[in-house]
């Protein structure tokens, strides 16, 4: 069995997407954020998310690929280790 040996955190892109939903005007919720990325054919829920956001939840590459494109950033920006975490 896989053990994690991160720190027990699960993604580096999540504090990023916290970050960047919250920066968007109006705010965007993590329920609203999960419509969006349904809209685009990933079937996340809002709890999805917030496990996403707080480093609980793997986060695929096809689905990195989507969240970049809601938030109009790049796939790097958000994966990109920076001061965040």
């Amino acid at each position: 069995m896989y053990k994690n040996r991160n720190n027990g955190r699960n993604n580096i892109c999540g504090k990023k997407i916290s970050m960047l939903r919250l920066a968007r005007v109006p705010k965007t919720s993590q329920r609203a954020l999960a419509d969006l990325l349904q809209l685009e054919g990933i079937d996340l829920n809002k709890n999805a998310v917030q496990r996403i956001e707080s480093e609980k939840r793997f986060v695929t590459d096809i689905e990195i690929r989507i969240i970049a494109k809601i938030f109009k950033v790049t796939v790097d920006e958000l994966l990109r280790e920076d001061k965040l975490n």
